[in-house]
């Protein structure tokens, strides 16, 4: 494939770069919420309210983040990038904290981190924006890939280049198709970017102390 054009390529975290370890179902429950998404119904908790569910759902992220693996090929394409000469960066809704965690664990460094406390969150477009902005890169040419409907509203409202990695899924969701492009492994992502293809991949844990 020939080399895609992009000053910019923006990863989202949980599903995306890494295995999907998380039951959002059990954080809703240990909470008291229904099935409406997690973050927007602690927004609208009191302030007592919030503090409880925010202390809920940050133990939920760090044991989460504490046994993440990665997906195949996860490092090896962000290092591909870099040595394109192409900057990196990592949108997600979860805490710096947790972040952190994932980072040191899996040795994965990003040119930019956009957590939620940050501010505005995705499916807001503010993340991409103000990530384009710090790099002087244009949404037009910046990739953004995730694995949830979020990650495709966020980018496509910014006008970047959406790119839904559809690997969970047998069949992709009806919002699949409001993505720019639909792969199924981040291999075929490093594809479409016409990227240097590895022969294999690294082991997704990191090896024993």
């Amino acid at each position: 494939m020939s080399k895609a054009e992009f000053q910019l390529v923006i990863f989202d975290m949980d599903g995306t770069l890494t295995r999907q370890n998380i039951n959002f179902d059990e954080i809703r429950a240990a909470i008291g919420l229904d099935g409406e998404p997690i973050l927007e119904a602690l927004a609208r908790m009191s302030p007592d309210d919030r503090a409880r569910a925010e202390r809920i759902l940050r133990d939920f992220e760090d044991r989460a983040a504490e046994t993440s693996e990665l997906q195949p090929y996860a490092l090896e394409i962000v290092e591909a990038i870099r040595a394109a000469g192409r900057p990196t960066a990592l949108m997600t809704r979860n805490t710096q904290r947790s972040v952190d965690i994932v980072l040191r664990r899996h040795n994965l460094t990003f040119d930019h981190i956009r957590t939620r406390d940050a501010g505005a969150i995705k499916p807001a477009p503010d993340p991409v924006l103000e990530i384009c902005r710090d790099f002087g890169a244009s949404p037009a040419d910046t990739w953004v890939i995730g694995d949830y409907h979020y990650d495709i509203l966020c980018a496509n409202a910014a006008g970047a280049i959406s790119v839904h990695l559809a690997e969970a899924f047998d069949e992709p969701p009806a919002w699949s198709g409001e993505a720019r492009h639909v792969v199924k492994s981040l291999m075929e992502f490093s594809d479409l970017l016409g990227l240097p293809q590895p022969t294999s991949s690294r082991p997704i844990l990191p090896e024993a102390s």
